[in-house]
């Protein structure tokens, strides 16, 4: 059983014949603006993105995580909020890019960097929420992070299980309660 961040992965794994089928989406992606401790006295994050926008005009921003967007699922769509609130240009030569999301999210709460934006899901997670504050960005900002699973050709019976359960009410309410939103379900209007 392959859980990929993306859709892309699992089409090019169908398309050389190495997964059952296509797959199905079991969540998609949400992104949060995320701001360590030792930054917030000189901006709040905020869901239009003003307090980014503002701590760049008075450059105080020098560092900003994201994950890669050539690599990365949530680094694309970084990027396109990025684009969508008018910033991409201002913040691109201050881009600390992780090759992943997780490493973006360290670089985001580590102290090297004067803040990021991450996936939701982590920015949820115990560390991080010791580590700084952080606002959902409206996923109208870029375009959706559909998460797609697919069985691997020869996949046995307890991802076989897996498989099915994560399709079930029980595990979605798992998923939205650590930061996705339901697979087909307008993730402007999911609440984290």
């Amino acid at each position: 059983l392959l859980l990929a961040a993306d859709e892309q992965s699992i089409a090019r794994l169908h398309a050389a014949g190495r997964s059952e089928d296509g797959g199905v989406i079991y969540a998609s992606g949400r992104l949060a603006l995320f701001v360590p401790q030792q930054s917030l006295a000189v901006w709040q994050p905020d869901a239009a993105m003003q307090g980014l926008r503002q701590a760049l005009q008075r450059q105080q921003i020098q560092r900003f995580a994201i994950a890669n967007p050539e690599l990365a699922p949530y680094g694309r769509a970084a990027r396109e909020a990025l684009q969508s609130a008018g910033l991409w240009q201002s913040i691109q030569p201050r881009l600390v890019l992780g090759e992943n999301i997780a490493q973006a999210a360290q670089f985001a709460s580590g102290g090297s960097t004067q803040g990021g934006i991450l996936a939701l899901s982590l920015a949820l997670t115990p560390v991080l929420q010791q580590r700084g504050r952080h606002v959902v960005l409206p996923a109208s900002l870029h375009q959706p992070i559909h998460q797609r699973m697919a069985l691997m050709r020869g996949a046995g019976e307890a991802a076989r299980a897996l498989y099915r359960y994560l399709q079930q009410p029980a595990a979605q309410a798992i998923l939205l309660a650590h930061g996705y939103a339901a697979p087909g379900a307008d993730a402007a209007k999911a609440t984290p």
